[in-house]
């Protein structure tokens, strides 16, 4: 009698250490969830680049990809939608992993595509350039240049900053670089206000130009002063003394100079 109340007061233990093993159980899954529900953090969906599309690029299905970014950290103007983007020009280069902003696409107008690229109160003008004046070819479409103009003063060369940072649009007839290789071309289309393609006229027929090409993320102007080319120096002609005589009058003395 006595083992067997043992053996049920034994059995009653488990049982009562089981049902509160999953109570306690049930009671933690369930503030887990809590917890997790209200660490939870809000996303959007933002459409970023699924490899890099170059400048110049037409946006298709194979560039584009959809990822969820917390709705804090969303830039207000990036797109949400592919339908958005599709068809669109990038008016500069965006690499893998790059959201797509509404200030880095363009809406793809009638005509080429380097008419859509133009920013607005912009033109395209082209300048002939050969393998020096067009940095020994590694200029693409996106990079960035000064312009230097030399022209003949008074039989010297005179060198002066006529514009910088203008944005390099085309060489040659191609507006999308399809390899970073140098490439000697004819031709560079750079961007410019009306006002600076008449001072990008002037000074090619004035004399020659040269492109300096800049770093992407040095943005700085400045001022720059005429430099005069340096010109051999001439020797210089020294006209001979004229020729002279003494003059003996008594105890006087004086020279003379024969002229002729």
């Amino acid at each position: 009698m006595l083992n067997f109340r043992a053996m049920l007061l034994f059995l009653v233990a488990i049982s009562c250490g089981a049902g509160a093993s999953v109570f306690a159980n049930r009671w933690l899954q369930e503030q887990a969830g809590e917890v997790a529900t209200s660490n939870a953090v809000a996303t959007v969906p933002v459409i970023v680049a699924a490899a890099e599309i170059p400048f110049g690029q037409p946006i298709e299905d194979i560039h584009i990809k959809i990822s969820q970014w917390p709705e804090e950290n969303a830039p207000e103007s990036s797109f949400s939608s592919t339908e958005d983007v599709l068809g669109r020009v990038v008016n500069q280069r965006i690499h893998k992993g790059e959201p797509l902003l509404q200030e880095r696409v363009v809406e793809r107008v009638s005509g080429s595509t380097l008419s859509s690229i133009i920013a607005p109160n912009k033109r395209a003008i082209t300048l002939r350039v050969n393998d020096v004046v067009g940095v020994a070819g590694f200029l693409l479409p996106g990079n960035h240049v000064d312009v230097l103009g030399t022209r003949m003063v008074n039989k010297r060369a005179v060198s002066r900053t006529v514009l910088q940072n203008l944005k390099v649009l085309a060489v040659d007839q191609k507006a999308n670089p399809e390899k970073d290789e140098p490439v000697v071309v004819r031709a560079v289309t750079l961007e410019a206000d009306l006002d600076e393609s008449l001072e990008l006229v002037k000074a090619t027929q004035e004399g020659t130009i040269q492109l300096v090409l800049r770093n992407p993320d040095d943005n700085a102007t400045r001022v720059e002063p005429v430099i005069a080319a340096t010109t051999p120096n001439r020797p210089v002609r020294r006209t001979p003394p004229a020729p002279t005589v003494k003059i003996i009058r008594g105890t006087t003395v004086n020279n003379a100079t024969i002229r002729n």
